[in-house]
């Protein structure tokens, strides 16, 4: 799977330092989320599509459609 996370990260001007220290990892590992060496868990990819304010499909590349889904309302 080609994730989006390298030119998004790109587009904003950041380092994988950056990112590896928002995520709690270490930059070696993000790399390799980057080089699709690893696979990005699940928890991981939400975080980095609300970072970036984009979809998960989006993340993975199941769309080029960046915006995400509108959040579903909580029913108290």
């Amino acid at each position: 799977m080609k994730l989006k996370i390298r030119d998004l990260r790109e587009d904003k001007d950041l380092s994988q330092g950056v990112l590896a220290e928002y995520l709690l990892c270490d930059q070696s590992l993000y790399s390799k989320y980057e080089r699709g060496e690893r696979e990005l868990p699940l928890g991981l990819a939400v975080r980095l599509a609300e970072y970036y304010a984009v979809s998960l499909d989006y993340l993975v590349g199941l769309t080029d459609e960046p915006t995400p889904y509108p959040r579903r309302r909580r029913v108290r």
